[in-house]
């Protein structure tokens, strides 16, 4: 297979990854194979091959893809407006990029593939998204809107929270779209105020 032009090589390599993510969501791990998600985007083994090496390259691609937008969901985030807001804006942002790709999220997140383990480097370069959040909380620290603390361990706990939500809500468990919302914002709130009282 000739290599794609560039436009082709990036719109090729997205629906590719996309539709893997669909395979693993959808059907488990039997389903992907790079025999099947060629059959989904209608294009050859080769093209698969080419654009990611094997099929572990294939799953470390997913991966990565997965952060990157949900680093493209935080870079749409204020950061330097009211410093609650603008933590409570990556919050809801962690939240669109989850719901805008569930097909990729458990591969982000959890273990669906036993043998599929991120490599250091992938680690290291999915290591931005959480920096910022981290600076976020600093900020709010910072500025007094936060109580004394360590901004990396209150990180800790607001990604465990949001994780926890949109997983739930991908697994239909908060019920329709306004109810979700009104959990996201019980929880959000009540997180933000116990930051704001409680003390180290």
């Amino acid at each position: 297979m000739a290599r794609p032009r560039t436009r082709d090589y990036d719109e090729l390599r997205r629906d590719l990854l996309d539709a893997a993510g669909r395979l693993l969501a959808q059907e488990g791990p039997q389903a992907l194979s790079t025999r099947r998600v060629a059959q989904e985007v209608g294009t050859s083994t080769t093209a698969v091959y080419n654009l990611f090496g094997d099929k572990a390259g294939l799953l470390r691609a997913m991966f990565l893809e997965g952060f990157a937008r949900l680093a493209q969901e935080f870079a749409m985030v204020p950061r330097d407006g009211d410093p609650e807001d603008d933590l409570m804006a990556l919050g809801y942002a962690y939240r669109a990029a989850a719901l805008a790709n569930p097909h990729l999220y458990e591969l982000m997140f959890g273990r669906p593939i036993a043998d599929f383990r991120p490599d250091g480097a992938a680690l290291a370069q999915i290591q931005e998204t959480f920096d910022t959040l981290v600076r976020a909380v600093a900020r709010c620290i910072d500025t007094g809107r936060f109580a004394p603390s360590d901004p990396y361990e209150v990180a800790v706990h607001l990604n465990a929270l949001v994780h926890g939500l949109a997983s739930l809500e991908l697994q239909g468990a908060l019920a329709d779209r306004d109810q979700a919302d009104r959990h996201w914002r019980i929880a959000l709130e009540a997180t933000f105020r116990g930051h704001r009282a409680t003390m180290p």
